[in-house]
């Protein structure tokens, strides 16, 4: 009979259990030092290993060759609970024997010495399933046991356990499995199964299982099938993903309000065995990690992509304002709980949702009116709105070229480069690091890409005097900035993000070299700012 692989790879010994080194260490020691506890509560999500540790510990405790907290396996006692042959080592899920008559026959089993092993063992699963009555008869058992049981709950709901249950239990959290130790789990089980399995796939999967490592096993046994080679596409046709790729074009024709685009990938969708509802999640998922890239300096650390998805994701991110992006946020979830409830019109709500994505005047919520404020305020700080014409006033569309023209040069023209002055440890100009200046430069690449990059590789600043400097690489930057209206946009962009006019008096161009790096005060100024 074929066993699932997941069960056929099951660990038996706390060193094969993966990313929760943090928990076996302990129980190892414990057995090892027979220093055992009366009750353990292990709880956490699903597939990270609450009930493999349970199984290796009732195994632990009873071994009578232990190797370093270890069941040898090889014992008696090990191979008859291997086999379940073991009375001593019960196993009751909770979710069906959840009464209070359960419960007793428990209370009543204990005070009985073990048949032939040394503790009688009680595995709970999904302990917090049990009714109230039930709790309250497991409450005094469960504090004052016989030396020789153990019990061992598990569930994945801690809090709808009684207090007075948790304060009586040694109790673990299993973390999730981080996307890294799947891989190479999944990498290990392919190869000893002789399963072709693409890197890529591998990480695909890692992903799908959320930090449970039964949800990975199982994924590849059932993308592999016959086949014997899980690539990313075979991923994709077996789960039913639309894949990043057909995500991110999704949401670029957003951006472009490629209306065509959208109904294009809807009816793709629809007339494949995908489920909108999985490509929904797919973009509420996109959208995530767009909204982490727009508010954090650290994405990185919050973001399991490889370099090649991540440089495409900060692309897509740079299309959207804030604003924009939760506006998108809260108009995908309301789509999401409406196909949950109306399966049959999945498909209209997905196309509806898309077409108001795309222009957020079509909307009067509070998100969509922010988002078409943010948009108007840059506009107008960039100088692309006309202000209306009034009695007297000559508008500015016809105004002559030349007048306008002369203003802009002036707008324009490069702040001459003031006297490099000593940073703070001389008293003379206190520096602060800018905050959100990536957002700055942000926005100014949306109109003038080549100065983009000047500006990614410079750092900017606060004074004391109230000055905004921006310190440059090399003196050539300074020089572009002059020319064009790249001046113009950084000014503007600096005041939509810190919501303050920004003059042209006000800027400070210099070139950085080692006398104008940050102090040791600035470094620690940008951290306290941080925290």
């Amino acid at each position: 009979m074929h066993q699932a692989l997941y069960r056929k790879w099951r660990p038996q010994t706390f060193d094969d259990v993966c990313g929760q080194e943090h928990i076996t260490s302990i129980l190892q020691y414990e057995v090892e030092h027979k220093a055992l506890s009366h009750a353990y509560l292990f709880c956490g999500s699903r597939g990270t290993g609450k009930t493999t540790c349970a199984k290796i510990l009732a195994k632990a405790v009873n071994c009578e060759h232990p190797v370093n907290g270890n069941p040898c396996g090889e014992c008696a006692s090990c191979r008859a609970i291997d086999s379940g042959a073991a009375t001593d080592v019960l196993e009751m899920d909770a979710a069906s024997n959840n009464s209070v008559d359960n419960i007793r026959e428990i209370r009543d089993e204990v005070i009985y010495s073990p048949s032939a092993l040394r503790y009688r063992v009680y595995i709970v699963d999904e302990v917090h399933m049990l009714s109230t009555p039930a709790f309250n008869a497991l409450l005094k058992t469960l504090e004052e046991p016989p030396e020789h049981v153990v019990f061992i709950l598990a569930t994945t709901e801690l809090q709808k356990l009684p207090a007075t249950i948790i304060s009586r239990c040694q109790r673990f959290d299993f973390r999730r499995i981080s996307t890294d130790v799947l891989i190479g789990r999944l990498t290990y089980i392919a190869k000893e199964e002789g399963i072709s399995l693409d890197p890529d796939a591998a990480r695909m999967l890692a992903r799908l299982a959320q930090g449970g490592m039964r949800d990975a096993i199982s994924l590849l046994e059932l993308c592999a099938g016959s086949r014997k080679s899980v690539t990313p596409e075979i991923v994709e046709e077996s789960v039913g993903l639309t894949g990043r790729e057909a995500v991110l074009e999704t949401v670029n024709a957003i951006a472009a309000r490629q209306y065509d685009l959208l109904f294009a990938r809807i009816d793709e969708i629809v007339r494949s065995s995908k489920d909108i509802e999985v490509f929904w999640q797919d973009l509420i998922s996109l959208y995530r990690d767009i909204l982490v890239v727009k508010t954090t300096d650290r994405s990185v650390s919050y973001l399991d992509l490889t370099d090649r998805e991540a440089e495409a994701l900060r692309e897509v991110a740079g299309k959207f304002r804030k604003e924009t992006v939760l506006y998108h946020c809260k108009l995908l979830e309301d789509a999401f709980f409406a196909m949950q409830k109306a399966n049959s019109v999945k498909r209209i709500v997905a196309e509806m949702t898309l077409v108001r994505m795309c222009d957020d005047a079509l909307d009067q919520s509070p998100e969509a009116i922010l988002s078409r404020i943010a948009r108007l305020e840059e506009r107008m700080i960039l100088g692309t709105v006309s202000a209306p014409a009034t009695a007297g006033k000559e508008p500015l569309e016809s105004r002559p070229k030349e007048k306008t023209q002369e203003k802009a040069e002036a707008k324009t023209a490069v702040p001459p480069q003031k006297k490099q002055e000593a940073p703070a440890a001389d008293g003379k100009r206190l520096l602060r690091p800018l905050r959100n200046w990536m957002e700055v430069v942000e926005r100014v690449s949306r109109s003038d890409d080549m100065m983009a990059g000047f500006f990614k590789m410079s750092r900017a600043f606060t004074s004391n005097d109230g000055k905004i400097v921006v310190r440059f690489t090399n003196a050539f930057a300074i020089q572009l900035l002059g020319q064009g209206n790249a001046l113009l946009s950084l000014r503007a962009s600096l005041a939509t993000v810190l919501q303050r006019e920004v003059r042209e008096q006000d800027l400070v161009l210099e070139v950085a070299d080692e006398k104008t790096e940050a102090s040791i005060i600035d470094e620690i100024l940008e951290a306290s700012e941080e925290n």
